[in-house]
């Protein structure tokens, strides 16, 4: 049992609020969507012509396409949890005031942090389905545990957008954002998502698998493939970890900044 001025187990308000604001933002909603089909099109059908079969994680041979479509699903979780848990809560902290408003009333600084992030998640859920559809359609998923892509989808989101929020109650500025940007776009490029981490050098490639993309990216592709081992286990481990790694900090610096 937490205090009440922590928890009163009513987050599902932040969620109606949510839908009741985007539901005139829609376009917004679905243009998430967007961004890693068109990265799957030119880069897997466009420049997968030219690069030609892969080496997919147990040796089978991949087309481009069925290489990097796992590993870009993983990639939009991560940019979506956290465009959510930064960006907007950033503003809702900072300059709409939202919050002080809210923990006026019975919701205490958990709801409020999981509320944002069960939002962030329905987000990178919607994105996740529309996304596995495109990779059904296309043929390239390979094996039927791709039925998982979608709820790994979800541990992957809720992982970065705990941290994210976690991250976004120490900026101070619009400024700070960039180092967010500056953390994520390299993962993004260079964390497997289009390449195997052999092209490295082996100091390298060791601090590439610490980073939390490069276990979605294995995770979501070990799925796609049908590649499941011991290591698939720690990937999940790792986002539970840092899930709640990042809730308890979020909940701790709301309340020492909304509530001293």
């Amino acid at each position: 049992m937490l205090p009440a001025n922590i928890y009163a187990g009513r987050s599902r308000v932040l969620m109606e609020r949510s839908v009741l604001v985007y539901r005139r933002s829609w376009l917004i909603l679905v243009s998430g969507f967007f961004e890693p089909l068109f990265y799957l099109l030119s880069f897997g059908t466009g420049l997968g012509a030219l690069v030609g079969g892969v080496t997919g994680p147990n040796g089978e041979a991949l087309t481009y396409a069925q290489y990097i479509a796992p590993a870009l699903l993983a990639s939009s979780a991560m940019n979506g949890a956290i465009f959510d848990s930064t960006m907007n809560v950033f503003f809702k902290l900072k300059y709409g005031k939202l919050y002080e408003g809210m923990l006026a009333t019975s919701l205490g600084v958990l709801d409020v942090a999981l509320g944002e992030i069960a939002w962030a998640l329905t987000r990178g859920g919607l994105y996740a389905i529309g996304f596995v559809a495109v990779m059904l359609a296309m043929g390239l998923i390979l094996s039927p545990w791709g039925l998982l892509l979608i709820p790994a989808a979800l541990l992957i989101a809720f992982g970065f957008a705990a941290v994210g929020m976690a991250a976004t109650t120490f900026l101070r500025s619009w400024q700070d954002l960039e180092i967010v940007t500056l953390f994520t776009l390299p993962m993004f490029l260079f964390s497997g998502t289009f390449y195997g981490l052999n092209a490295y050098p082996l100091w390298l490639r060791i601090v590439v698998e610490c980073l939390p993309l490069h276990h979605g990216v294995a995770l979501m592709r070990g799925l796609s493939v049908g590649d499941l081992d011991a290591s698939m286990a720690g990937h999940v481990l790792y986002f539970a970890v840092m899930a709640g790694i990042g809730l308890w900090i979020a909940s701790r610096r709301l309340g020492k900044l909304l509530m001293s």
